[in-house]
């Protein structure tokens, strides 16, 4: 199994969602999260003064999926995401050693 961590634009959780969907995707978690990379932030003027927003609102997805679904997942959420400009996020992938679902005592692949 693997973990998904995708970082990605607030306006674009919608379009994600449904193409994760598309692709059997059945969970996620959805967590406000604020950042920077290369676009370091920018300046806006609020009531005449200028200032520096340095870390802008994203939102983090942790996705776990089998192995065999990494790279379809993965698509999806580059596909659904990109706008082509600066600040549309990221995607990590972290092996997932266990996984339990607490209701049943199910584990591994069965409690995804």
């Amino acid at each position: 199994m693997k973990k998904i961590e995708a970082i990605i634009k607030p306006f674009k959780l919608e379009e994600v969602k449904s193409a994760l969907a598309e692709v059997g995707v059945e969970g996620m978690t959805v967590t406000e999260a604020k950042g920077f990379g290369r676009q370091k932030g920018h300046t806006e003027i609020y009531r005449g003064s200028e200032y520096t927003v340095d870390f802008l609102p994203k939102l983090k997805l942790d996705i776990v999926v089998g192995d065999d679904m990494v790279e379809t997942a993965i698509s999806a959420i580059v596909k659904s995401a990109k706008t082509g400009k600066i600040g549309d996020g990221k995607i990590f992938v972290m092996n997932v050693e266990e996984a339990v679902r607490i209701r049943t005592d199910e584990r591994g692949g069965k409690a995804v």
